[in-house]
């Protein structure tokens, strides 16, 4: 089978590469799964940087989102079917043809979801989920605080605009330019901010750097600052955080934690909110293109293109 292999750490488009390798059956407990669709997200690619470096072993097969068919069940697994559509969770590994995982780490996914929706279904909407209770835990009572949600014209930052205002807040669209915020106003109809942001009550952060310690130095006594994720390649300032005003509280939220501390009926609730979130669009994100996993360094190209219009999936 074809897989995509990171044996060293560095710029993704180098470090990356394809290689044959045999596939596996699966043993005591597992599943063999072909893989429908894997998505590229930044939480993908930020580890084969080396920014993780520290609990990131190599080498490793990048993906941890993704639909595929179960194919080949192990001795054990009584509650899966062979041509069933699951979500494999837990760890990467996505990017190849063929996937062996344990069956307590696959979720069942509905026939009415497509390939495409389902393949995107589980980093997005469940960080987002996990972000907004972490605000409704902060402040115990919604009273219409502002939330600001720094890149807002992402997938996940349009999903974070919507369930903050369901949930009662006022978010705060926080764009790079007036260009974004324009394209962002089609769909958003309340408050974005290009320059500098207006005092906050909270901060969902997936941006770090100079722009995060910005937000930051400016948040309102009482607040929140949740970052979840360095785009621009740096977290934030340590001596700031490590100094922060006491009255501010800082925290940084990895899905992963919460997926591997969980039970998994909790998981599994989870995904069905996120089902239930696509199926009514406010969680469903555009496709730009499909990809062959042979094509990857397309993919990776297309990645980094300012003019890419939504996720990018590999159909391996």
């Amino acid at each position: 089978m074809l897989r995509a292999v990171v044996r060293a750490f560095g710029d993704p488009r180098q470090v990356i590469g394809l290689e044959e390798t045999e596939r596996r059956p699966p043993g005591s407990g597992e599943v063999e799964i072909r893989i429908r669709r894997a998505a590229i997200n930044p939480s993908d690619l930020i580890p084969v940087t080396g920014a993780y470096r520290s609990r990131t072993a190599l080498p490793f097969v990048p993906g941890f989102e993704g639909v595929g068919e179960i194919i080949r069940l192990g001795e054990g697994v009584d509650d899966l079917a062979v041509g069933q559509r699951v979500l494999p969770i837990g760890a990467s590994g996505l990017w190849q043809e063929y996937l062996v995982r344990p069956a307590a780490w696959c979720f069942a996914v509905p026939d009415d979801l497509s390939d495409d929706q389902a393949a995107i279904a589980y980093v997005n909407p469940l960080t987002a989920f996990r972000l907004v209770d972490a605000v409704k835990a902060h402040f115990g009572r919604v009273t219409g605080q502002r939330i600001g949600v720094t890149a807002a014209a992402s997938a996940i930052g349009r999903m974070l605009l919507t369930l903050l205002a369901k949930a009662g807040f006022q978010p705060v669209a926080l764009v790079r330019s007036a260009a974004t915020g324009a394209r962002l106003a089609d769909s958003f109809s309340g408050e974005i901010v290009v320059a500098d942001a207006p005092p906050l009550d909270a901060v969902l952060d997936a941006v770090g750097g100079e722009a995060g310690n910005a937000l930051f130095r400016t948040l309102r006594h009482g607040g929140a600052f949740v970052q979840y994720g360095a785009l621009s390649g740096a977290q934030l300032d340590p001596a700031l955080v490590s100094a922060r005003r006491e009255d501010i509280a800082f925290s940084f939220l990895w899905l992963r934690n919460w997926v591997h501390s969980a039970q998994r009926a909790e998981i599994a609730a989870e995904f069905e909110r996120s089902f239930a979130g696509i199926r009514a669009g406010y969680l469903a994100s555009t496709v730009d293109t499909v990809f062959a996993l042979s094509d990857l360094p397309s993919a990776l190209a297309r990645q980094d293109d300012p003019a890419r219009a939504g996720k990018l999936l590999l159909a391996p």
